[in-house]
């Protein structure tokens, strides 16, 4: 797969990654699967690992201002 950003090679990676719900809302997905590019470290998920993230935002405490939640493939 080649990045949709500066053309590079897009690699399969682990990370964790924030995803800002609201202004004070902040949910870290540990241990995500990611397509990270070389060359300018742009990432993109698999419409897979999005339907999973969006599961699990959906499922995280609306009045915790930070939660941390590990990757469930």
């Amino acid at each position: 797969m080649r990045c949709h950003c500066c053309g590079g090679t897009m690699r399969e990676a682990c990370s964790d990654m924030p995803f800002k719900l609201a202004p004070t809302r902040i949910v870290i997905i540990k241990d995500l699967p990611v397509l990270l590019c070389g060359e300018c470290g742009e990432h993109a998920f698999t419409d897979a690992v999005m339907a999973k993230i969006e599961e699990a935002l959906a499922k995280v405490d609306e009045r915790a201002e930070l939660e941390i939640v590990k990757y469930a493939a």
